[in-house]
């Protein structure tokens, strides 16, 4: 009993520390990828009717075996009633035994059976397909909001050092001020300038927060402040380019992405469809066998009953039949059912076509995303390093006292704002990239 508790004890502790790593982190993109997987009730939805499917096709392939029942009953019987042994009508009680078995089989259904069967196995596989869709929608939704953390941290360090170096420049106008070298307007204009960067130091710590929580929601776990990422190593070479155009990307993709695979499986299940409806106006054409036998508890006059068993066996019959159906008029049934089936394989073929074009229209939004993405990338890079070079000449000029505060306070804000499109225009090329070789069948990283 102790080596019990203990190993509870110890398998208890061990899921709570890993719940406690995987709820409050850090957490790199593998592990979010992994618990986004395990908790999304989406996908456990899918794997459930995966299940529902797998059991429709164990009852069709069930149907091309012979069923086999067997059974029972006893009871008596009152008032005037023919007795079994003797065929005459008696008004005493008779008690009764009867067992019975009996087994049918289908020989020709219009190949019903057949048909219901593949349709069963193109069912799964299009079950599938949806689980990896969903895997991918769920795993992309998930990078997108990584890269959402990593992208507002990188806002809130460029808003905390535009607030240390507007401090820095504070206090030396303040000195400069007692001094009588600058008016007080400026020092003045310097203590609003830092209260306006200390509410943006605000706001971008509360965006960073809100973009942690977005992520933990995703994964289903319980948010904190404690919740962190491992940040991962977002660099732009020569490896994250686009090597192909959109309609490349989209021959590659349509073979390869499951949502496309699963429109075309469920439309080979609606034709299947179609011919198991169409084999409902053929005759079906079946086996049956029967075995009973009874005890009765009553005998002719002067004679006691016979045994049980001696009964059973003496009382045995066999029966051996065919059953042949032939639909004559179904009251329209038949005809509706096919109709039904036309419509379902049409909605089928409408979807594939919707399918593709979804996936075409989203890889040519993300082809051009991710060339717009480049091309900010690049002008931002080009900003960055002429505002840099402004701004140093500004301090430099703001320090000798060539300029006021207000021109050096447009010229930081130009500066960091620069530097902000900059982070922003990378996280979004990183991101667009990726999702081009995500349409090419390439596994998603960060690294």
């Amino acid at each position: 009993m102790k080596k019990l508790l203990l190993s509870f004890a110890l398998s208890a502790s061990s899921f709570f520390c890993a719940f406690s790593q995987n709820s409050n982190g850090p957490i790199d993109l593998e592990t979010a990828v992994k618990i986004a997987l395990e908790n999304n009730l989406s996908l456990k939805r899918s794997e459930l009717n995966q299940l529902s499917n797998e059991a429709t096709l164990l009852q069709a392939q069930g149907s091309r075996l012979p069923s086999f029942s067997t059974g029972a009953s006893s009871g008596y019987r009152w008032g005037r009633s023919i007795n079994p042994v003797t065929n005459l009508f008696e008004t005493q009680r008779i008690g009764n035994i009867n067992v019975s078995a009996n087994s049918n089989a289908t020989l020709f259904a219009g190949q019903r059976i057949t048909n219901s069967v593949n349709q069963a196995k193109i069912d799964l596989e299009t079950g599938k397909y949806t689980i990896e869709a969903t895997k991918n929608n769920i795993t992309l939704n998930v990078i997108n909001l990584y890269i959402n953390i990593v992208f507002n941290r990188e806002q809130a360090k460029i808003a905390e050092r535009q607030l240390e170096t507007t401090k820095e420049q504070l206090d030396r106008t303040k000195r400069l001020v007692q001094a009588g070298s600058l008016p007080l307007a400026d020092q003045l204009d310097l203590e609003a300038q830092v209260a306006t960067n200390e509410l943006e130091v605000i706001n971008a710590y509360q965006s960073l927060n809100l973009s942690k929580l977005e992520l933990a929601q995703a994964l289903q776990i319980p948010y904190s402040e404690g919740f962190e990422i491992v940040e991962p190593k977002l660099e732009i070479n020569e490896n994250l380019i686009i090597s192909e155009d959109a309609s490349s990307i989209f021959a590659t993709a349509v073979d390869k992405m499951p949502e496309i695979k699963a429109a075309k499986t469920s439309l080979e299940s609606a034709r299947l469809g179609v011919k198991i409806a169409r084999g409902q106006f053929y005759p079906t054409l079946g086996i049956g066998a029967n075995l009973f036998s009874n005890y009765v508890d009553r005998a002719a006059p002067g004679f006691e009953p016979d045994p049980l068993s001696s009964q059973i066996k003496n009382n045995l019959s066999q029966s051996v039949n065919i059953q042949l159906s032939i639909p004559v008029f179904s009251q329209f049934s038949n005809k509706a059912n096919l109709q039904r089936a036309r419509v379902q394989e049409r909605l089928a073929e409408v979807s594939q076509q919707e399918t593709e074009n979804q996936l075409r229209q989203d890889i040519e939004t993300a082809y051009n995303n991710a060339l717009a993405a480049e091309q900010s990338y690049q002008a931002s890079l080009s900003r960055v390093k002429s505002l840099e070079e402004t701004f140093r000449i500004a301090q430099q000029r703001f320090d000798l006292g060539a300029i006021n505060s207000v021109d050096f306070q447009v010229s930081q804000a130009n500066f960091f704002n620069a530097q902000a499109d900059l982070i922003n225009a990378k996280y979004t090329y990183i991101f667009r990239v990726k999702v081009l070789d995500f349409y090419l069948g390439n596994p998603i990283n960060l690294n």
